[in-house]
């Protein structure tokens, strides 16, 4: 993930003349390169989906695990890597999460993993941020790019350094082989193609 784009201009020394200004990458974000591991107990990856086209339906998946490689001196070698398990889907319903680990939704048994794996990340704006890979789902995989937002960094009361990130996306179910449906009897369907991805990442410094 891009998070060091930033820079500040500084002058040219007095008496002299510089042709143009010269970018000097923020030494603060510099100083958060490294490699980080998502702490799932402190993170949460989710979606909302809308139900019988009048309501949402949120979920999440409570096993996930994933690495990041934040660099501070050249952002185009940031990285992400996200791998979640299908099986760990929870809605708050028993029967609508069993329905969802079928062969109609993520085949869970056939398919336990959906992952993702960055190939690109920039700098929107401000501690706004982009990164683009390759999400799998099932045995299809397409480009997805998520939308972040950078929260900073601290250091717990355990002396482990963390960063914080909080994003979304929408994909389109269908794209990736999820076409199960039903009719209403009132026009429309009951789940709607489009899902939004929710994502609120912790990470500690290895």
């Amino acid at each position: 993930m891009a998070l060091f784009n930033r820079t500040k201009r500084t002058a040219a020394p007095a008496g002299t003349t510089a042709p143009a200004a010269v970018l000097v990458a923020d030494p603060a974000l510099a100083a958060l390169t490294g490699d980080y591991t998502i702490d799932p107990a402190h993170s949460s990856i989710g979606f909302t989906v809308r139900h019988a086209m009048v309501t949402n339906v949120r979920g999440s998946f409570a096993e996930h695990e994933g690495v990041l490689h934040l660099d501070g001196t050249d952002p185009a070698r940031s990285t992400a890597t996200i791998d979640l398990k299908t099986a760990s889907i929870d809605t708050g319903i028993a029967d609508r999460d069993g329905h969802l680990r079928s062969a109609d939704f993520f085949d869970a048994e056939t398919f336990p993993l959906m992952s993702f794996r960055s190939t690109a990340a920039e700098q929107i704006s401000g501690d706004r941020f982009r990164i683009t890979g390759d999400l799998t789902i099932k045995d299809v995989t397409k480009p997805l790019s998520i939308d972040l937002d950078f929260h900073g960094s601290a250091t717990d009361v355990y002396g482990s350094e963390r960063v914080g990130f909080e994003g979304s996306a929408e994909i389109l179910r269908s794209e990736w082989g999820l076409t199960w449906n039903a009719a209403l009897e009132t026009g429309g369907v009951m789940v709607s193609d489009k899902v939004k991805l929710v994502f609120d990442i912790s990470a500690v410094k290895a």
